[in-house]
């Protein structure tokens, strides 16, 4: 025969208060084994693993009912399981939500009004988040006379904000879907493209055949960048090698852009490289270009790699000492 135990001692087993105890009897969700002669309730060890079981289930949300439908087997516990786990997964995109407004305001003077457009923003679903991407897009390119493709190419460089965001992804996100539609910025980059775009050369910059010469470009500009980090040396065969084709890609580059090929004063180029100075540009570029702002927080957003100054600088050093080396052969 199962031993029973006074109600006190189960409290002292489960965790759960004799009120508690006496509250789920009388809600019928766990009845005492027994009573005592003088009436007291009693409890084998069978009822005292469903109470444990209760008070784990209510620690993680479950209702009476829920808990009912568990312990009369009419719910499996994986359903309730999976049930639950999705209501937390929305409370938690909630909270990170609700941290990500919480710590802009924190860093900024915000008004009311803003805070209400904060919270919008962050409660957009994905096809508000894809008109509003679009919208600004096509104020940016409207009369932009360049060719189709690369417009195209444009619209892609769009946030795809995933389904269970960081809160840096959700900052990220609050300041570009600003930003696209704050009429002074949306003004600036449009004025970017159609200043850059709008001679003869920015034209030939933007056809699949310039496009993909920069994209030849930078894979070899990655493979380089591979052989640097694999521990080349920049005095090995392997780094001239690669440097050398870097510089000819350049020269070919700027010549199919100026019909002037001078492989020479490609090799100046990445010979004459200094970081500082490229360091002091790009800051200058920074602050003034809202096309770099722009794909910055996109790659936040997407959990893309961002670019890393000092990484390609290690490598524009590394390939410059490779062409060094080769001279003084």
């Amino acid at each position: 025969m199962n031993e029973l135990y006074p109600i006190g001692d189960v409290a002292r087993r489960t965790g759960l208060s004799v009120s508690a105890i006496r509250f789920y009897a009388d809600e019928g969700v766990v009845a005492p084994t027994a009573l005592s002669e003088g009436g007291f309730r009693q409890y084998d060890v069978h009822a005292i693993a469903r109470l444990e079981l209760v008070r784990t289930l209510r620690d993680l949300g479950a209702g009476l009912e829920e808990i009912r439908g568990v312990l009369a087997a009419e719910t499996t516990l994986h359903d309730l399981a999976v049930t639950h786990l999705r209501l937390v997964e929305d409370q938690l995109r909630q909270f990170r939500a609700r941290r990500a407004v919480l710590r802009t305001i924190v860093r900024q003077h915000t008004t009311a009004e803003q805070v209400s457009l904060m919270h919008k923003l962050v409660s957009m679903s994905d096809d508000e988040r894809e008109r509003l991407i679009t919208e600004f897009w096509d104020f940016v390119t409207d009369g932009l006379d360049v060719h189709p493709g690369y417009v195209e190419r444009l619209y892609q460089q769009r946030p795809h904000l995933p389904e269970d965001p960081s809160t840096e992804q959700l900052e990220a996100w609050i300041e570009l879907a600003e930003l696209v539609r704050d009429e002074e910025f949306r003004t600036a980059v449009r004025g970017y493209y159609h200043r850059v775009f709008g001679t003869e050369q920015g034209k030939l910059m933007a056809t699949p055949e310039m496009l993909d010469r920069a994209g030849q470009h930078l894979a070899l500009y990655r493979e380089a960048q591979a052989v640097r980090e694999s521990g080349a040396p920049a005095d090995s065969a392997r780094a001239r090698e690669i440097a050398e084709r870097m510089a000819a890609s350049s020269a070919d580059f700027l010549a199919a852009m100026t019909g002037e090929h001078d492989l020479d004063k490609a090799r100046r180029s990445m010979i004459g490289f200094d970081r500082n100075r490229a360091a002091a540009l790009r800051a200058r570029m920074t602050g003034m270009d809202p096309v770099v702002r722009y794909s910055t927080l996109v790659a936040t957003i997407n959990g893309t790699a961002k670019p890393d100054p000092d990484r390609t600088a290690a490598v524009q050093e590394w390939l410059a000492a490779a062409l060094r080396e080769g001279n003084s052969q």
